[in-house]
């Protein structure tokens, strides 16, 4: 009688255990919707589940210790995948899912006016606040960021954005001043940026960049003015074609037809090249250089070269400005 008693005790605990686990299973594998990139908060476990539970999210006290047991959460931005998927699956892609990140590339010779818009549209940023943030933490008013790729994670702000940026790119600029000067002075080194924004706006190519370095400091040294169209696609006109009447019209640093030596800041961005270029310049006479059918330049080092190269250049589109001269006074 004893033994039945038993018997039925077990078997009862056994639809009990049996009972719990299928009603766990189902807990399980009830569907959970998820965006597919949200933000863990740093901190503990509780922290995790209190911040999903603000943001909507059906989980519960339970779930504290299902995550437990599947790892430790990740914090910060993290990429889901799906929208729709099981708790036990959503539980799990919060400790193994990858960081979101995103890849930002400027483009050499790029603005900063440009290259803020363009990351604002693509990633929902303020503008306005990139550039203050910009402004901020840049020594330089243009080329404080350097023209490269870089990732960062998905979310990021827009002052710790910028903020990383700018520290990268000071991170490259100490080290190519130190190597080459054994310094980093900012005042001497927003000169080298500003003649290799120039030189990233009027070179065909990296080939040409150190020829294109000697024609400006040979220039400069010759007390010459640059007359450099390049310098003229500054900020919102990167991309402007360069006018007889923009020339005539612009009275700031950046029209070196009219004003000598270097602008007062950068033109755009720079990349390795145009800085090697800055910092190790060819030896050459040239004065002068005129863009040929071949999309390069042809160096000159007197004037009447240089005015066969214009005339030659106005034959070959005589509806573009394209021959008005680099380093020749304008007529």
């Amino acid at each position: 009688m004893r033994g039945d008693s038993l018997n039925q005790l077990f078997t009862m605990m056994e639809i009990v255990i049996l009972s719990l686990l299928l009603v766990f299973s189902f807990y399980l594998i009830q569907p959970i919707q998820s965006e597919n990139t949200i933000n863990i908060p740093k901190g503990s476990i509780t922290k995790v589940i209190t911040s999903l539970q603000n943001s909507k999210y059906d989980i519960y006290t339970i779930d504290r210790y299902l995550l437990r047991m599947t790892g430790t959460p990740q914090s910060g931005w993290i990429h889901i995948g799906k929208t729709k998927l099981s708790r036990l699956e959503f539980l799990y892609r919060l400790t193994n899912a990858k960081a979101k990140i995103y890849k930002i590339t400027l483009i050499p010779g790029e603005t900063l006016s440009l290259f803020t818009e363009t990351i604002a549209k693509e990633f929902l940023l303020d503008q306005e606040k990139l550039i203050r943030a910009y402004m901020s933490f840049s020594p330089y008013l243009e080329a404080g960021i350097y023209a490269d790729t870089y990732f960062l994670p998905y979310g990021i702000k827009e002052e710790a954005l910028i903020q990383f940026l700018v520290a990268q790119s000071e991170k490259k600029y100490r080290s190519l001043s130190l190597e080459f000067y054994g310094d980093y002075n900012q005042t001497k080194w927003q000169e080298i940026l500003t003649i290799a924004s120039i030189i990233q706006k009027e070179a065909a190519n990296n080939q040409e960049m150190p020829i294109v370095a000697s024609v400006i400091y040979n220039r400069l040294q010759k007390q010459m003015r640059l007359q450099m169209d390049g310098t003229l696609n500054y900020g919102k006109y990167s991309h402007t074609k360069i006018t007889p009447q923009r020339i005539q019209e612009d009275n700031t640093t950046f029209n070196t037809y009219k004003h000598k030596g270097v602008p007062n800041s950068p033109v755009g961005a720079v990349g390795l090249s145009a800085l090697l270029a800055t910092l190790k310049p060819a030896t050459t006479p040239y004065l002068y250089f005129m863009k040929n059918k071949k999309g390069v330049h042809d160096f000159t080092e007197d004037y009447r070269s240089h005015k066969s190269n214009i005339h030659k250049a106005k034959e070959r589109d005589k509806n573009s400005t394209n021959y008005l001269p680099k380093g020749s006074i304008l007529k």
